[in-house]
């Protein structure tokens, strides 16, 4: 790869390190056992948390994306996003091991959510800028692998130098989880540290950038247009429609994993950060591999792929009842969780015109998330409603199942 690609896929390793220690393996569980008055009554508040969470940003990701098309400021807003992140994401050390504090720890966990979400449109954005077409896949399969490896370099830090050990050479107090919430001021310095590269490698492009109110204007009318032009491209359409349901039910997984295998596993912080480890390891192994060949069988082809086996995988994971079988399975599953997000990605940038690249990614992150609320929401219901998290966790199935069968009747090219 290029410099420039280089320091682009950097950048997935900068921001791997917040779904990874926040929302998945770390703080997700120390919400759900530490803070919560039970894991339950914390799946559900999380998710409730995580609907919130996505629809705003299915109502500004779209916008923000044109805007940022309109204005030239992709590198700006990326950056100030970035650093917003990093704000929320260490706001979390003051979320004490206490019910009181749930509300404030949701709030913490929402915003750097929103953040993130919005940041990475810009940053998905910048992709056909440090790979020709016909590397499209490879540069956005290898990003991804380097992310997994990122969230694991991270994750693997939370282990060694925070959680495990005892007593803490840094004065930690274990009585209030000290341990685990300075976890989240490392993924804040972590993002800061590593996410300047791709700031200094792909500046905007050169020319006269309008005012904040010309570009909003002019954003808002391309979202428009490409809102009002999407019948006439049917393939784009019903590719957005696909992904609105299997980004939904990955984006549920991703979020409630750890919850899920603390609760029915009784699975610690120490053997929960482990098991994010081998998740990672087989995550990047996943996306780095299929993005080898990618190009060659096309992006439709290798999200099809990817999304049968994550069904089949689930399925017999929900079915699993000892732990053995649970780390199993789960890890041949996370396999596949890369080629899932990276083929999407590679995809959309194959679909996109040059000039509106952000706010096509606006868009795409609109189909991510713009019933983002629905997953976490179902599985909330249905976990409140049941008493089992097992039960609320099938749901994630049904919207993978449901986003497959809708993309397998796009066409490759639209």
């Amino acid at each position: 790869m290029t410099r420039k690609a280089w320091a682009w896929a950097l950048y997935d390793w900068a921001n791997s390190s917040f779904p990874t220690v926040v929302s998945t393996f770390v703080i997700a569980a120390y919400f759900a056992q530490g803070i919560a008055a039970d894991p339950a009554a914390g799946q559900a508040q999380w998710g409730w948390m995580q609907s919130a969470a996505g629809l705003c940003i299915a109502l500004l990701s779209p916008v923000l994306g044109a805007v940022a098309d309109a204005g030239g400021r992709r590198r700006l807003m990326l950056g100030v996003f970035t650093a917003l992140t990093a704000l929320f994401t260490a706001g979390i050390w003051f979320a004490r091991p206490d019910p009181a504090f749930a509300l404030y720890a949701l709030a913490c966990v929402g915003l750097a959510t929103i953040a993130f979400e919005i940041g990475t449109v810009f940053y998905n954005s910048m992709l056909p800028q440090v790979a020709p077409a016909d590397r499209l896949g490879r540069v956005s399969g290898l990003g991804w692998g380097l992310g997994y490896a990122g969230g694991l370099a991270c994750l693997a830090l939370c282990l060694v130098a925070l959680v495990q050990p005892d007593p803490s050479p840094l004065g930690l107090d274990r009585g209030q989880a000290e341990h685990v919430r300075a976890t989240a001021l490392l993924v804040a310095a972590w993002l800061l540290l590593f996410s300047w590269p791709v700031l200094l490698a792909l500046p905007d492009p050169p020319g006269r950038r309008p005012g904040w109110g010309e570009a909003a204007a002019r954003g808002l009318a391309e979202v428009a247009a490409l809102v009002r032009g999407l019948p006439r491209r049917p393939g784009l359409l019903r590719f957005m429609v696909a992904r609105l349901f299997y980004t939904d039910g990955l984006n549920t997984l991703f979020a409630f994993g750890a919850i899920y295998a603390a609760g029915v596993f009784g699975m610690g912080i120490d053997r929960i950060l482990i098991f994010g480890i081998a998740m990672n390891v087989a995550a990047g192994l996943g996306a780095a591999g299929f993005a080898l060949v990618e190009d060659r069988v096309g992006s439709r082809r290798m999200v099809l792929l990817a999304l049968a086996a994550m069904i089949a995988l689930g399925t017999a994971l929900l079915l699993a009842r000892t732990e053995a079988w649970f780390w199993a399975l789960a890890l041949a599953l996370g396999l596949f969780f890369g080629p899932a997000q990276a083929a999407s990605r590679s995809f959309m940038a194959r679909l996109a015109p040059p000039g509106e690249v952000a706010a096509h990614f606006g868009l795409f992150a609109l189909s991510g998330r713009v019933t983002g609320f629905l997953g976490p929401a179902v599985l909330a219901a249905v976990t409140a409603a049941t008493g089992s998290q097992r039960a609320g966790m099938a749901t994630v199935l049904v919207f993978l199942a449901l986003g497959a069968l809708i993309l397998a009747t796009v066409r490759e090219r639209d």
